[in-house]
């Protein structure tokens, strides 16, 4: 296993804080987590792959300690709040419940080549590169086909789709 590199390190400093800042909109939090990723990843730097791209791994650890952060603090919250006597929260929405049945409705409509790569890698968490070596499609032909499906997936939630387009056949 190769030595940690750093200036590649610190090279990527900037976009990790980037994307954690996109991801908790909070320079604090986001610093917090950069740093938390980047002591995960130096402590199992021996498990990572020497032929693998360094960007995507420090990525994922930093996408993932964001997940497990957001999962913790709402098992916290939830605990205070039954400490603190409070009553559980009511469930969902009728409003939140039709925009699921819409989302999964709109999920059934998709073309098949489509809602089998959006199940791939939004569901499986594969990445594109996975999904087109799965499908058996160019890397490009992913990207274009998931475009489209949430393109397709936003406006039918959104209540954009309307009535399907005719041809006019002359």
């Amino acid at each position: 296993m190769p030595d940690i590199d750093d200036a590649e390190l610190r090279q990527l400093l900037p976009r990790l804080r980037r994307f954690a800042l996109s991801l908790t909109r909070d320079p604090a939090s986001a610093d917090d987590l950069v740093q938390a990723s980047l002591e995960r990843a130096l402590s199992r730097w021996d498990t990572r792959r020497a032929d693998g791209d360094m960007r995507a791994w420090l990525f994922g650890i930093l996408y993932r300690q964001f997940i497990d952060g957001k999962r913790r603090s709402r098992r916290f919250l939830r605990l205070l709040g039954w400490l603190a006597g409070e009553p559980e929260p009511a469930a969902a929405s009728t409003e939140d419940l039709v925009l699921a049945r819409a989302a999964l409705g709109a999920l059934g409509e998709l073309p098949d080549e489509q809602r089998a790569l959006l199940v791939l890698i939004v569901v499986e968490g594969a990445s594109y590169r996975e999904a087109a070596e799965i499908l058996g499609v160019p890397i490009g032909t992913v990207m274009s086909r998931l475009s489209r499906a949430r393109q397709f997936l936003r406006s039918t939630v959104d209540g954009e789709a309307g009535l399907p387009r005719l041809r006019v056949v002359r």
